[in-house]
């Protein structure tokens, strides 16, 4: 009489013993992520299988311990992928989210949206902020905030900022939101305190980043403290930039506190330091976010700001002159005329190294300079395009000659230094700061 097959279950050594034991009509036994599903997605097959005599069944439990399920493909059903086995599942567990890769240039590594708070650096080409966010993100929001605390008197009863002043940087505002709109984005335009406003709208986009650059001055570097305060309690990152000297501040050959407080210190330490390149514009920008549903605003005018337009007027009359415009358009248009003239400009006394001074001994750009409309490192690179002779630095001269092209180098210099200084002192927090000197002996 043959013996009965006896019950795994009713055996204590059945977890190191394994028998030849007739089975159900299968031919085999597939593992694969639908035996982890409820049995209503399991349909039964049409056509029934040949019966086998019988089927090896794994003795060990720690066999089942070597089987690991990959993810399926995120494109098809879950419950119709099958899986493939490999090793050790506790290394390797199963992620049905999609995983951010580490390489930044791969489209899947950028961050979902980002924010581009412009401040004085109202420009599209040479602008590392809007580079790197257009780089670095999905969808990128623009956004532009007039401070109120900008406006209206100061305790000495003068206008924080002047008619002049607030009209210039309007028309520059609304060139940007152009130049942007040429190429497929948009800006945000706000009236209000912008770490209330930047919040408000990195709140309703869901933005990762908020993209800025540095300033120097003490009111700009507090309110620079204040967006990374309440930016940093909503889990977003500030990320800093650098564009408003020629020479980056990174490439300085000294530590910012160990700067010379003198401008002929400066000029010698910076003697053979490289310009860096200029960060060309892309055609197509990022487009804006979907989400969030974000008016872009409305452009202020000088009513809006508190100011009168009718005395603004009356002013520019009874001074007899005109009023300039304001924006990266205009900057690049006076950028190029100043370069011709520099080119068609006779060379004096024969020689090669001729005084460039322009209209009135000055190229008439410092007000877009100022307000970013033109970087230094375009304007310089623009005249050693254009011009033709040949741009030698005069921190690179032996001689320290500032004749020629160099009287611009030098100018440029100076506002360098001027910008490099203050942002020593307004970073830094000391009892007895050593006071500034100008040293034009040294120059």
């Amino acid at each position: 009489m043959e013996a009965k097959p006896q019950d795994p279950t009713e055996n204590p050594n059945s977890e190191t013993q394994s028998e030849d034991l007739p089975i159900a009509p299968f031919t085999s036994i597939t593992l694969s992520l639908s035996t982890l599903l409820p049995t209503h997605f399991i349909f039964p097959p049409k056509t029934p299988h040949p019966t086998p005599k019988s089927l090896k069944i794994p003795n060990q439990i720690s066999s089942l311990y070597n089987l690991t399920l990959t993810s399926p493909t995120p494109t098809k059903p879950f419950f119709k992928s099958k899986s493939t086995v490999s090793a050790n599942p506790l290394q390797t567990p199963l992620s049905l989210n999609p995983r951010r890769p580490s390489d930044p240039s791969n489209a899947a590594a950028a961050r979902r949206t980002s924010v581009v708070w412009f401040r004085n650096d109202l420009r599209v080409h040479d602008n590392e902020s809007l580079s790197a966010a257009n780089n670095e993100s999905m969808s990128v929001l623009p956004v532009f905030c007039f401070d109120q605390r900008d406006y209206g008197k100061s305790k000495s009863g003068f206008d924080k900022t002047g008619p002049y002043r607030a009209s210039f940087l309007i028309e520059s505002v609304a060139n940007l939101r152009k130049n942007l709109q040429a190429r497929g984005s948009d800006l945000i335009v706000r009236i209000g305190k912008p770490e209330t406003v930047i919040t408000e709208l990195v709140k309703a986009v869901g933005a990762e980043a908020v993209y800025a650059h540095r300033e120097v001055s003490h009111d700009e570097v507090k309110g620079e403290e204040r967006i990374e305060r309440v930016l940093k309690d909503e889990g977003v990152e500030v990320k800093y930039h650098w564009g408003s000297t020629l020479y980056h501040v990174d490439d300085l050959p000294f530590k910012l506190e160990e700067m010379p407080t003198n401008y002929g210190g400066f000029r010698e330490k910076v003697k053979g330091l490289k310009v860096r390149k200029v960060i060309e514009v892309v055609d197509q920008l990022r487009g804006l976010p979907a989400g969030g549903d974000v008016e872009v605003g409305e452009i202020p005018s000088l009513v809006d700001l508190g100011l009168n337009p009718t005395a603004t007027m009356s002013q520019a009359k009874a001074s007899g002159n005109a009023c300039l415009v304001g924006g990266e358009t205009e900057a690049l248009e006076r950028l190029q005329k100043f370069a011709s003239e520099c080119k068609s400009q006779p060379a004096k006394d024969g020689s090669n190294d001729s005084s460039v001074y322009g209209a009135n001994f000055s190229c008439k750009i410092s007000p877009w300079l100022a307000m970013g409309c033109l970087s230094p490192r375009s304007m310089f690179d623009e005249l050693k395009k254009s011009a033709s002779r040949t741009i030698s630095a005069a921190s690179n001269r032996k001689d320290g000659g500032d004749s020629g092209m160099n009287w611009l180098m030098y100018e440029l210099l100076w506002r360098d230094f001027f910008r490099f200084i203050t942002k020593k002192y307004s970073s830094a927090k000391q009892n007895n700061p050593a006071p500034v000197t100008a040293c034009t002996s040294a120059v």
